[in-house]
């Protein structure tokens, strides 16, 4: 089958220019050469070849493009015109030559014209032959010059690839381009095997291998470079096919209902800037509706917890992700009163589980307040959340810097990419109303009303729930109604973007006693909004959204009550409902919001019939062509099988009567009347077309028997049909739109999988095809942008609709760009890295497809027995919807499938639900009725149509009821039922019987049964005979029905039980065919067992259909007779099929036995170990006493076998043990099958790749991680240096290496030290670097260890300086390394040759996959196996010291028994589960091995859960009795038995005997004393000795200058150590050291050694499995008792608190805030006090004297705080024990940072002091105080990230103003006032030394304050106060009333005065 396209030119162009051609056909482009510099023609001549069978309705394209380049670096293109054709002239007649003109992108014509030949033939030859020489002369394949392209030979399809622009050729060769078929026919990839012996059948091979496809695919692509060529999806089909079948779906368990463990986990660490004065905060933590609280913190608004809450959960995972996670901060909260709410932050569980390692970790959440959403932030609560499913691994991330989590902005508690500032936003959920409800109550009362009242009801009172970030409102509820009108919307506020992603919509009942659901849907917010740049928010409809959910009849107890409220797969339609959802972003600062966020109801208007798109008749056609694998249960009586869309079709419980009146169809309405739906009539109507009768359901037929488990019902030439007719709104647009995606998407997974199984299989190549999926994927999404922008003004399009489509065509078009981009990357080397992108891609295509607005309901199969719903299958109506265009179509319409029913709601879990109930081959086809013409089209051909009797003979249109089949087909089925591998455990002994039974069509055959084993080896062919098959034979050939294979275990007892199945599609050979390759005989093949939802092993099968023709069975290729007399009557697989088989010797290490479980209750005493493989076996030597010695005697044992040369095909190696009883009676204690035998196959050492060439002189320090200090922190230590020394008064600090300890190396390990400890440290360290780097020249740096370096970028900075500095001297370090995991996932499990294998027993667990495994196992098998072919080369066996008897496994230890003192130190563990009520736990540590158990009980820690241990304990053990070491952690219980919280083992007998060498790690550097001191008692030099003596390599020779040579490696460094007293002596155990870290650089033995560590191991407890209960940091080192005793164990206890105390003194203050009105003046004055206290020691505060009526602000205090406290240097931490409560029966120790609260108040009389202001000093981080009042101000805490700060432990003095800040009514921080202060740190000692007294009191007293004498209080002297406040404000006023006075005394004296003197004066007396 093969379209060829010859283009020849194209005339009438316009201009001169370079032009390109870009032929299209199925989405498959080429484009042609560049025709270069053409005036009005282009000569093409160019040849594309399709190789598809044609769909006469199928277009071919081609465009014409102008091509413009500029300067050979980019190319572009503009379109000239297209030219399009239909090619059904084509099909029809072969062959058609035209020439025609194109159209431009307006549709109009231009002149320009193209030319083209087109020629097709079909597979059968019908239409004209043609050659490819009848259109030019082909090159041969060995010129090079075809460039390579491919194809896809599934479903007949050219799904093919863009291609780049080809070579234009010399002369008029054109360029000619051909597609997959000649490449690929032959091939068959996927999961199919190839075998290497066909050429000793001398046949062609039957499968390409892939190298033979590589050759073929160089000769056609020439000079194509290998890294450009793709392989397009060849998938396990060998043909072209007719694409009549769809895939069956595999997986049968509906997974979405089943409970499943969760545990979430929240620490809440502290909060700050908690809105409000003088708190008392307490944090309540809620998950859904369990709450806890932590303690309450007093006085302060930024408080550390450090609390740790957990909360378990076993619910559905779909119920998990709902809940809410919400933090509250509530301030005074008690018993009495429920405080109030400071704000609250949401956020969903999914939205954590979604989370990189389904966590936060040190996040900040913002609080706001939902009664007042203007008010803004209201406080930060830093916290750590983690959710942890069954399985799920958490990593703890170490403890980072606090400096950069300081940074609250940076490090918010939300998802990546919601803005840290999020709005308010009103989510709008508007509901109109809702069709199709069922009956909700009993039909008796309401006929009693009716007999009396004459009354008909509809029996059901619902109402609407929305439910939302934890808040819900609820509609009206309408009364007896099925078609409820609510018109009201919920209004919900919240911040948006939310962190909460579903909204909950829930139809109900409401009912007297309780309400139910009638339908749940879900909204998902993330699927409705886009939040891109060109995104849009969350809108939806107004569209129907179907409910589904448990079957419409009423029963009182709905045991699917659950399929109602959304858990799990709904089984029945139940209504629809209209909404539409809308958001709106609030503006807060507008005057009309209201600021409340409870839930609101409003009514709206209602909205017209044809706002959700218009009333369409819909046509479901359904035919039945097969009912087989009917569960034999219901059996027994007649079967018929009914199909629903909506309430159409439903004839027992659809649709419910209605009492409205009755609605017209031509008003569009969509529910018909019940009495038509289940009469089948239809009265309205009245043209011909539609006087058509639904028929909803086949009729009964009793089943005939199949086998014992399986009846079948008899359609064998008569196949039931059914149609329903039916009113939706069209609304296919979408549907469509979700099918071409998911088309995309299916294509681009089938891909994947053959990349993943290519890389798996080993093939060559992986890159090749991965290109090729990604060409195809850039080529869909380039279709899909093409297709998908139609119809764009249709009517009911949303809003929704609109954006959708938009950001779907924006993310594929990108989608695509970024596949083809990726594609040219994938290099052989990439492959897994970008194969993880293409994955990301599929998830994408899979979301994007997922449409939240729903149209068609989906359609249920039922099939019916007694008029009782039994099983289901339910079809999404995309998958059956029928379009005109190829892709739109739903990948099932028109097609056959094959369809499972199931069991409805729980019933379909576990076991029941494995179990198919039937299997149908149905044929459906969904569309609109006036397209159905053609909805027979895709049924296998050679049926007639059979109508219903009572029909108008006139009718042609109306569908058939059943279709007859005339053409049958008679075929020979052949099953080869060779082996499986890995099944299922289905009994008690671990094992199963298992025997297969095959179905094909109505027949079914068994294999024989196996006993005990779980990989069987059947080596059986089943034949079946006579079967008959319907149709046409060409479209069997190319489209089989599919074989179901199942797998059982047969039990002595009952019933067989149910393993597992798989499907597969035989090879068909017709009559007319030769038996021979490539087809035939078929390979065997893989086929995956599945088990519900999991994998239950692998079937090693083939099958093949042979027809039958008219000379009967004889033309059969023959069977061969049985060869095996014991095995009876049962045929072998034929030798052509079985695996070609070569001689393999298998060798087993037996090793020993560890920890086997009693059997029986009697314990395993003389246990043996039976090895067995493909017949051939081995038995290890009988252990006579278990109990003494488990381990064996004789090492090595070995047996031949034949094997497959094909290493796939390998069959299973089983290991049983057996316990030897008396009288020769056998048990079987348990076993193990090891599946692959891959990873055991000897491959001899290559001595080519030992490196030996560049084996020259070389460096240690090449690759060594260093560490540097600054040179600037160099610089400022010698300054103080220098002002020590001038100013003497200094104390001296000692510089003394005491003060490092283990801890200060394990810090700064993990990085959790952020500066310098102190200057001690420094000075240390620095005095040891320059000591050794500048004075010793160029030797090594002595514990140099990186306290000052935080960043990346500043360490690389320093490095550089570094360098610069002392270029000629390297430093290493000395630190341990610290693992977040286990040892052993770090060295493959120390299996290095030492394998252990877990013996199982019991019948394996279906809760999950392999979730209950652990419990089976009932011991462990310490061994190792070696299997190669023979015969060996003489080489192996020749060289020196070869032990025969040992095989392969040469130098390994003896296995006699050893003593061994083990030395376990654990350091710490973090994030324990509580296990007391007070959410905390007293843990303590056992450590157990063997017999021997060390309980720490009486060094319990109380009430931690991130305990300190630093213990070490000392155990002796011999190995191999005791090599299982237990480390567990209990908790301490007054009363009653301490609890488990959880326990971690380790296999210490690997560690000892691993190459790794993991006895005692080997630190970075020798020492010989101090903290660093060398552990191991064997010398550095000794242990290299041994290694070099145990490889059998050459060295080591230590030699002049530093140098050491092992195995011509050449390793230098110094050769000096210095002792305890500072003496230099000479050693050579630095050059070993440096050798044995450089271990895995040595050829042929070399590994990494274990360095000096600390492990991180999980802990899991029993009762809680796969959950971690917490981890321990620890690590375990081993001394053999033969050697050396090694020293006294280091010290790795607690660092104890260092005593300070901190000395406060209150100088002054200054502009503090006036609180007080005078009572006689009314002025402003304040009675000022200042309290101080350390954080965690409120109880301990202090308080100055009161300054009274300070009328200016101004206080003088001389007033002195002494805080005495205990201090950890390392943490930062203050550590305070105090009791929690007055019934805690010992003192709970906490960390928290060290922090001074200083608060001005006040003080009042008779009223509460009132709180002025305050600020809180971190005293390792806080700005340094203003000299001045002045300059002091509020920017010292606003920008105190950027200001510089200072430690108090460093500069132990300070002195200094600081603001006091309080909040005003706007949030604001305000000024409050200013306090001068000097602290002062001291030490203990010298506390003691030079004490001083509270206050102003002895010892070492202050003055007192010179305070202005109104400052006394004033009733003790009142005059006084009087006189001084009269005279201090009013004395200007007193004044110039006083010289008021005396001028008007004076006046008065003068007036008084003045008639005498002028009486005198007249009268002159």
């Amino acid at each position: 089958m093969a379209l060829v396209v010859h283009l020849k030119t194209v005339a009438h162009l316009r201009g001169k220019g370079d032009r390109i051609a870009k032929v299209a056909f199925r989405g498959l482009p080429f484009l042609s050469h560049v025709a270069e510099n053409c005036e009005e023609v282009a000569h093409f001549n160019e040849v594309s070849i399709f190789v598809s069978s044609l769909d006469q309705r199928k277009k071919i394209h081609v465009r014409i493009f102008v091509y413009i380049s500029w300067l050979f670096l980019v190319f572009s293109c503009r379109l000239i015109g297209t030219f399009c054709m239909v090619l059904q002239k084509v099909a029809e007649e072969g062959h058609l030559e035209l020439t025609d003109t194109l159209i431009d992108d307006n549709n109009t014509s231009i002149k320009t014209s193209v030319t083209i030949e087109i020629r097709y033939q079909p597979m059968d030859g019908t239409v004209g032959m043609w050659s490819d020489g009848e259109f030019l002369d082909v090159p041969d394949d060995h010129d090079g010059m075809f460039t390579f392209e491919t194809d896809s030979l599934l479903s007949g399809q050219s799904h093919g690839s863009g291609t780049s622009p080809g070579r234009s050729l010399q002369g008029s060769i054109p360029t000619f381009r051909k597609t997959g078929k000649g490449v690929f026919s032959a091939m068959k990839l996927g999961k199919i095997k190839s075998s290497k012996d066909d050429h000793r059948r001398g046949d062609e091979p039957a499968v390409l291998e892939m190298e033979d496809l590589d050759k073929k695919a160089m000769r056609l692509a020439g000079t194509l470079e290998p890294d450009t060529i793709s392989l397009a999806s060849v998938t396990a089909v060998t043909t072209n096919v007719s694409n009549k079948r769809s895939k069956p779906d595999i997986k049968m368990e509906p997974s979405s209902g089943r409970p499943v463990d969760y545990q979430i986990s929240i620490t809440v660490i502290e909060a700050r800037q908690l809105i409000g004065l003088n708190m008392d905060p307490v944090v309540c933590v809620e998950v859904g509706d369990d709450k806890k609280y932590t303690s309450m913190k007093e006085s302060t608004n930024c408080p550390y917890y450090n609390e740790y809450f957990v909360f378990d959960f076993h619910v559905p995972p779909d119920v998990m992700f709902d809940k809410i996670i919400k933090l509250s901060v509530i301030h005074s909260k008690n018993l009495l009163r429920s405080g109030t709410l400071v704000g609250t932050f949401k956020m969903d569980v999914g939205t954590v589980y979604s989370q990189p390692e389904h966590q936060f970790y040190h996040r900040w959440a913002i609080l706001s307040d939902p009664d007042d959403i203007t008010a803004g932030c209201k406080g930060y609560v830093k916290c750590d959340i983690a959710v942890v499913g069954k399985g799920d691994n958490i990593k703890t991330p170490h403890k980072a810097n606090e400096t950069d989590e300081d940074d609250i902005e940076g490090n918010l508690l939300l998802p990546e990419g919601i803005p840290a500032e999020r709005q308010w936003a009103r989510i709008y959920v508007k509901i109109y109303r809702a069709e199709g409800l069922p009956k909700m109550n009993t039909s008796i009362m309401a006929n009693v009303k009716k007999a009396f009242i004459g009354e008909n009801r509809d029996l059901v009172d619902p109402y609407v729930q929305v439910q939302f970030a934890g808040l819900k409102g609820k509609t009206s509820v309408q009364k007896s109604s099925y078609e409820p009108i609510w018109n009201e919307q919920v209004i919900f506020t919240e911040l948006f973007p939310p962190l909460c992603k579903r909204i909950k919509v829930q139809i109900r009942d409401s009912d007297k006693v309780n309400d139910v659901a009638i339908g749940t849907h879900f909204i998902d917010l993330r699927k409705i909004s886009n939040d891109g740049d060109k995104g849009f928010l969350p809108t939806l409809g107004p569209a129907w959204v179907n409910m589904y959910g448990s079957t419409r009849q009423y029963t009182l107890m709905d045991e699917h009550q659950d399929l109602n409220d959304g858990l799990g797969e709904g089984v029945s339609f139940r209504a629809r409902l209209l909404l539409s959802v809308a958001v709106e972003i609030l503006d807060t600062t507008s005057p009309d919001v209201i600021s409340s966020t409870e839930v609101q109801m409003e009514s709206v208007s209602n909205i017209s019939e044809s706002a959700t798109g218009k009333m369409e008749e819909f046509f479901l056609f359904g035919s039945f062509l097969e009912a087989t694998m009917i569960d034999r249960k219901i059996g027994d009586k007649p079967i018929s099988f009914e199909i629903t869309i909506g309430n159409y079709g439903n004839q027992i419980d659809g649709v419910s009567k209605s009492s409205t009146a009755k609605k017209k169809k031509k008003d569009g309405e969509n529910e018909e009347e019940e009495n038509e739906l289940i009469q089948n009539s239809s009265e309205d109507e009245a043209d011909e077309e539609s006087d058509l009768t639904s028929v909803s359901s086949t009729p009964p037929l009793k089943p005939f028997i199949t086998d014992r488990n399986y009846f079948h019902l008899p359609y064998f030439e008569k196949k039931p049909c059914v149609y329903i007719k039916s009113w939706w709104q069209d609304q296919r647009r979408r549907l469509y739109n979700s099918n071409m995606m998911d088309k995309i998407a299916d294509k681009l997974e089938e891909g994947l999988n053959d990349v993943q199984e290519i890389i798996k299989t080993e093939k060559a190549f992986p890159e090749r095809r991965l290109r090729g999926v990604l060409e195809e994927l850039s080529v869909g999404c380039s279709r899909y942008v093409t297709l998908a922008n139609k119809d764009v003004n249709q009517a009911g399009r949303t809003k929704l609709d609109r954006e959708r489509l938009k950001s779907c065509m924006r993310e594929m078009d990108s989608m695509g760009q970024q596949a083809k981009q990726i594609r040219t990357q994938v290099k052989k080397n990439t492959v897994k890295d970008k194969l993880k992108l293409a994955q990301n891609f599929l998830q994408r295509l899979r979301f994007l497809a997922d449409e939240p607005q729903h149209s068609i309901p989906d359609v249920f199969i039922w099939m019916m027995s007694n008029n009782k719903r039994i099983a289901y299958a339910r079809i999404p109506s995309k998958d059956i919807l029928y379009s005109i265009v190829d892709e739109e179509t739903g990948k099932d319409c028109g097609k056959v499938k094959a369809v499972f029913l199931k069991l409805p709601g729980k019933k379909g879990f576990g076991p029941a639900g494995w179990t198919v109930q039937a299997k149908l081959e149905l044929y459906l086809w969904l569309g609109l009725n006036k397209q159905r013409k053609d909805f027979l089209s895709g049924l296998p051909n050679g049926f007639e149509e059979i109508k219903a009797a009572k029909m108008v003979p006139g009718l042609h249109s109306v569908p058939p009821v059943s279709l007859v089949y005339n053409m049958k087909q008679v075929f020979q089925l052949r099953a080869h039922m060779y082996q499986a591998r890995s099944l299922f455990a289905a009994d008690s002994s671990g094992l199963s019987d298992p025997f297969a039974r095959v179905f094909f069509s109505t027949h079914s055959q068994v294999t024989e049964v196996l006993s005990e084993t779980l990989c069987p080896t059947w080596d059986q062919l089943l034949v079946f005979d006579d079967v008959e098959l319907f149709g046409e034979a060409s479209e069997l050939r190319d489209d089989p029905p599919i074989i179901v294979a199942e797998i059982y275990d047969q039990d002595t007892v009952g019933k067989a039980e149910y393993i597992g199945r798989t499907f597969a599609k035989p090879t068909i050979k017709m009559c007319d065919e030769h038996y021979g390759p490539p087809r035939f005989p078929p390979q065997l093949e893989y086929y995956q067992i599945y088990r519900g939802n999991c994998t239950a092993g692998e079937l090693l099968a083939a099958f093949e259909l042979l027809q039958i023709g008219q000379g009967g069975r004889v033309d059969l290729p023959p069977l061969e007779g049985p060869t095996d007399s014991e095995r009876g009557p049962i045929l072998p697989v034929p030798l052509g099929i079985r695996p070609v088989l070569s001689r393999y010797r298998i060798e087993v290490l037996f090793w020993g036995l560890r920890d086997l479980k009693r059997i029986n209750l009697a314990q395993v005493d003389r246990p043996r170990v039976d090895i067995e493989c493909a017949g051939g076996g081995v038995q290890s030597a009988l252990i006579q006493n278990y109990k003494k010695n488990p381990n064996f005697s004789t090492l090595v044992k070995w047996f031949e076998v034949d094997l497959p040369e094909n290493e796939l095909l390998h069959p299973p190696l089983n290991i049983r043990v057996v316990d030897c009883r008396a009288f020769g009676r056998y048990i079987l204690v348990g076993s193990h099958a090891v599946t692959s035998l891959r990873r055991f196959i000897y491959s001899p050492p290559d001595k080519t790749s030992n490196n030996w060439a560049n084996a020259g002189a070389y460096s240690s320090y090449s690759d060594v991680s260093f560490s540097f200090i600054s040179t600037e922190s160099s610089d400022k230590e010698k300054k103080k240096k220098k002002k020590k020394k001038k100013g003497g008064a200094e104390e001296e600090e000692e510089t003394d290496e005491r003060v490092l300890d283990w801890w200060s190396k394990y810090f700064a390990s993990i990085e959790t030290l952020k500066e310098v400890v102190n200057s001690v440290l420094v000075c240390l360290i620095y005095s040891f670097v320059i000591y050794f780097c500048v004075f010793k020249q160029n030797v090594f740096a002595l514990n140099v260890l990186v306290w000052s370096v935080r960043s990346s970028e500043r360490r690389r900075r320093l490095r550089q300086n570094y360098f610069q500095v002392h270029s000629n001297c390297i430093c290493t370090d000395s630190l341990l390394k610290v693992y977040n995991k286990e040892l052993e996932n770090e060295y493959g499990n120390f299996e290095d040759w030492l394998h252990t294998f877990n013996l199982y027993r019991g019948k394996a667990g279906d809760d999950d996959e392999h979730a209950l495994d652990d419990d089976r196992i009932v011991g462990r098998f310490k061994g190792s196996l070696c299997m190669y072919k023979l015969p060996l080369s003489q080489e192996i066996t020749r060289e020196a010291g070869f032990d025969p008897n040992m095989g392969m496994f040469q130098s390994i230890p003896h296995n006699d028994p050893i003593n061994v003192l083990v030395r376990v130190y654990v350091v710490r563990a973090t994030d324990l589960h509580p296990a007391d009520i007070n959410g905390k736990a007293d843990p303590y540590v056992v450590i157990k091995l063997g017999k021997s158990e060390l309980k720490d009980k009486e060094n319990y820690i109380s009430k931690q859960l991130n305990p300190v241990f630093g213990k070490s304990f000392d155990i002796e053990a011999t190995f191999p009795m005791e090599s299982m070491l237990t480390v567990s952690v209990y908790d301490w219980d007054l009363v009653g038995t301490d609890d488990l919280i959880g326990e971690t083992k380790i296999d210490l007998e690997n560690r000892f005997y691993s190459k790794f060498r993991a006895t005692c790690g080997i630190s970075a550097h020798y020492s010989v004393h101090g903290y660093n001191v060398w552990r191991d008692p064997m010398k550095p030099s000794q242990i290299l000795a041994k290694l070099c003596k145990d490889g059998k390599i050459d060295g080591p020779h230590y030699g002049p200058g530093g140098k050491v040579k092992v195995a011509n490696r050449i390793f230098t460094g110094p050769t000096e150590i210095e002792d305890e007293n500072g003496l230099k002596k000479q050693t050579e155990e630095h050059l070993a050291l440096i050798v044995l870290n450089h271990w895995e650089e040595i050829p042929r033995v070399g590994c990494k050694l274990v360095p000096e560590h600390v492990e991180t191991r999980p802990l899991l407890n029993p009762d809680k499995p796969g959950i971690e209960q917490g981890r321990i940091e620890m690590w375990v080192d081993m001394f053999p008792m033969d050697m050396p005793a090694p020293g006294p164990a280091i010290d790795i206890s607690p660092r104890k608190p260092k005593r300070y105390e901190l000395r406060v003194i209150i100088w002054n203050t200054d502009e503090v805030i006036l609180e007080d009105d005078d009572y006689f003046t009314g002025e402003k004055s304040s009675d000022i006090f200042v309290r101080g206290w350390l954080k965690g020691q409120q109880e301990d505060k202090q308080d100055t004297d009161v300054h009274y009526h300070s009328l200016t602000g101004e206080g003088n205090f001389n007033w002195r705080f002494v805080f005495p406290f205990d201090y950890l240097v390392a943490e930062e931490k203050i550590v305070i024990s105090k009791k929690e409560s007055m019934f805690s029966w010992d003192e709970t120790e906490y960390k928290i940072p060290p922090r001074l609260t200083l608060q001005v108040w006040d003080a009042d009389h008779f009223s509460a002091d009132d709180f002025l202001g305050a600020i809180e000093l971190d005293l390792n981080r806080f700005p340094r105080g203003a000299k001045t009042a002045k300059q002091c101000s509020l920017n010292m805490i606003r920008n105190e990230q950027e200001l510089p700060t200072i430690s108090i432990f460093k500069q132990k003095r300070v002195k200094g103003w600081w603001p006091f800040v309080a909040r005003d009514e706007n949030d604001e921080m305000e000024l409050t006032g200013k306090v001068e202060a000097e602290l002062h740190l001291v030490t203990g000692e010298e506390a003691e030394k030079s004490p001083v007294g509270l206050g102003r009191n002895e010892p070492d007293p202050l003055e007192k304050p010179n305070r202005p004498d109104t400052s006394l209080m004033w009733f003790l002297g009142p005059l006084k106060s009087i006189g001084y406040f009269i005279w201090h404000n009013y004395r200007w006023l007193i004044l110039k009333a006083l010289g008021l006075i005396l001028l008007l005394l004076m006046l008065g004296l003068f007036l008084y005065s003045i008639p005498g003197y002028l009486v005198k004066k007249m009268l002159g007396a």
